[in-house]
């Protein structure tokens, strides 16, 4: 099997766990996290505190949703380059010296 091919495998393996890791870990946090910066954003434009209109609410909702989405981001790709580098780090170790000459040989 290649490193590739290897790396390849890992890293989707390690993309599922990031998705699994930020419904159980993640999302309340980023949510909470969006959610504060939206009230400060608000409160910055509108005065403290915030009133219950229609505009800081959107605000304060809008920042919830990119909380979330910048945990997600964070979550996801980071378990799936951290396992891409494990399963290209397991490649070269698995894989026989003899093999790696050959395919380099081909590939030029």
């Amino acid at each position: 099997m290649k490193a590739r091919e290897l790396a390849k495998r890992f890293a989707y393996i390690g993309a599922g766990a990031g998705l699994v890791l930020f419904a159980i870990i993640g999302l309340l946090p980023g949510s909470f996290l969006g959610g504060v910066m939206g009230l400060n954003v608000a409160g910055m434009l509108f005065g403290l505190p915030v009133s219950p209109g229609i505009l800081p609410r959107l605000i304060v909702g809008v920042f919830m949703l990119l909380g979330i989405l910048v945990s997600g981001i964070v979550f996801v790709m980071g378990s799936t380059l951290i396992a891409w580098l494990l399963g290209y780090a397991v490649g070269a170790i698995v894989e026989p010296k003899g093999e790696v000459a050959t395919q380099q040989a081909k590939t030029k």
